[in-house]
């Protein structure tokens, strides 16, 4: 039970703990049908990198052999989509996000993909995910873990699905680690995300609260001590893009 003293942060509000997950899915409800574009506009298209990246980490078989993943926060479908392409004929992927909008978008686009197949969605909470223990040989979530009110509560869903021997790989934004490139980086976060949010999605709100929400979550070395916490063996990490993103990974052994 949540107590009333009970608190976290809400980018850079603090807020009672039960009700950072209603502030974060009305984050999305408003962003959905936009939210790819805007991810291109925010990168510069970069976010395609590192998601491949991602998913030559994963390296799903390429052959017939059957190969479960589960893909958390990911609504709108890409690294699920990029790992079906990757992948042979034994591949299925699930999509658990919470939010209905970012899963409606999803399951549109894996139709136009003539994907859906392969790709299913459902909608679920991280931090109690609705299947087995030991049900897929991956679990991937990019830039959704820092919107998670219970990160460590979400962790321990991710080992407790996973079957022994398999990856856990995480993609989300970190801390600058260039010298000049950090103050870059600050200064167009805070100045020209909200108002291209505004232009794009008529919401600067939303974007104001996600550039604020990665200055708030765990350095990498941090959030590598929480996987392991978690019971994931050989965890690391690997910063892209001078620390602007990070991927870590973990095995279930």
């Amino acid at each position: 039970m949540v107590r009333p003293e009970q608190t976290t942060h809400f980018g850079f509000r603090d807020v009672p703990l039960g009700d950072k997950q209603t502030l974060v899915n009305d984050v999305f409800h408003s962003v959905a049908s936009r939210y790819d574009l805007m991810n291109d506009l925010m990168s510069a298209g970069l976010h395609r990198v590192w998601k491949d990246i991602m998913i030559t980490a994963l390296n799903p078989p390429k052959n017939d052999a059957p190969f479960a993943l589960l893909d958390v926060a990911g609504g709108t479908g890409d690294i699920a989509f990029r790992a079906a392409e990757a992948s042979g004929f034994g591949f299925q992927a699930t999509v658990c996000d919470i939010n209905s909008d970012m899963l409606e978008v999803g399951r549109n686009r894996a139709l136009a993909r003539h994907l859906d197949h392969q790709v299913s969605f459902v909608e679920g909470n991280a931090e109690a995910l609705a299947f087995p223990d030991r049900s897929f040989d991956a679990y991937t979530i990019a830039f959704g873990i820092r919107n998670v009110p219970r990160i460590d509560a979400a962790l321990a869903e991710a080992y407790r699905v996973l079957r022994p021997g398999s990856r856990f790989l995480c993609l989300e934004f970190s801390a600058v680690d260039v010298p000049g490139l950090d103050w870059l980086y600050d200064q167009f976060s805070f100045k020209v995300i909200p108002p291209l949010g505004r232009a794009v999605t008529g919401d600067a709100e939303s974007y104001q609260y996600l550039v604020e929400s990665i200055r708030k979550f765990p350095r990498p070395n941090v959030f590598a001590g929480m996987i392991q916490n978690a019971g994931f063996s050989r965890v690391k990490w690997q910063s892209l893009s001078g620390g602007i993103v990070a991927l870590h990974s973990g095995w279930r052994l």
